[in-house]
């Protein structure tokens, strides 16, 4: 019993304090006018990065604080059940979109149930790693930045959700399309970020053709002007002096090397 009870105990506290949360979010833009202004803020960085801290990160801090390896054992119990519970509080009380067609009746049916729910359980293992990639965009690329001469970017055009204003996700959908909203928000951020990175210091084509062309979706400038991996440092370095020597040291199909006449100023 002395490892069950502090791992209940954590699993409780959490449950109650995420679900709390969860009501005060869908609480705040019924309070009028000044509650529609902070539910929009919350949506978007930075505010939402506080609320992804509160709901994913900080469970996983407390427990192993409170209590060890019981903690976060019991954190994360609390994690699952929360949305869990949510889940189907949220479906009971859309009773009537819950009967609509919906993406994880029809998903149960393709793969199977237990197959489905194992599989999307699995994507949420990474919400920690996408965390870090944020504290990287938040922290890390800024001072860079500022070094380099790298364009800058703002969070909340990237880094935001807004799933939960499209008709009939309820339930299940709707925790799970949110949680893809915001990630695919960071990892798009940190994957222009990483342009600026490779076509500043490393502009170089891989000597496989096939992880060129995989790389290059994420990556345009391997197609669009890295040297090629025969080539030579000669080759390396005038590239980079003819399109890195302006004020702006961005990857190359950067809107900023852009005028309006469709002139490079870069």
């Amino acid at each position: 019993m002395h490892i069950i009870i502090p791992i209940l105990t954590m699993a409780v506290s959490v449950i109650i304090a995420l679900l709390t949360g969860a009501l005060v979010l869908h609480l705040i833009p019924r309070l009028g006018p000044m509650g529609a202004r902070v539910s929009a803020a919350l949506c978007h960085a930075p505010a939402l990065d506080w609320i992804v801290i509160y709901f994913t990160v900080l469970p996983m801090i407390v427990g192993p604080i409170v209590s060890g390896w019981r903690g976060l054992i019991g954190a994360i119990a609390g994690q699952v059940a929360s949305v869990l519970i949510w889940s189907a509080l949220h479906e009971l009380a859309r009773r009537d979109a819950a009967h609509e067609p919906r993406i994880v009746s029809l998903v149960n049916r393709m793969i199977g149930p237990w197959r489905n729910h194992t599989a999307i359980w699995l994507t949420a293992i990474v919400t920690p790693l996408f965390s870090l990639i944020r504290m990287a965009e938040v922290f890390v690329y800024p001072p860079i930045q500022k070094l380099t001469g790298f364009p800058s970017y703002k969070g909340s055009d990237w880094v935001r959700v807004s799933r939960h204003k499209f008709s009939g996700l309820v339930g299940h959908d709707m925790i799970w399309c949110l949680y893809c909203d915001w990630m695919t928000g960071v990892w798009s951020l940190g994957s222009e970020m990483l342009r600026n990175v490779e076509s500043f210091w490393c502009p170089i084509r891989f000597d496989s053709s096939k992880k060129c062309d995989n790389c290059s979706v994420d990556f345009p400038d391997i197609k669009g002007g890295w040297v090629a991996a025969d080539g030579n440092m000669t080759e390396v370095i005038q590239l980079i002096e003819e399109t890195q020597g302006g004020e702006h040291h961005a990857w190359f199909g950067h809107p900023v090397r852009i005028t309006v006449k469709g002139i490079e100023v870069g």
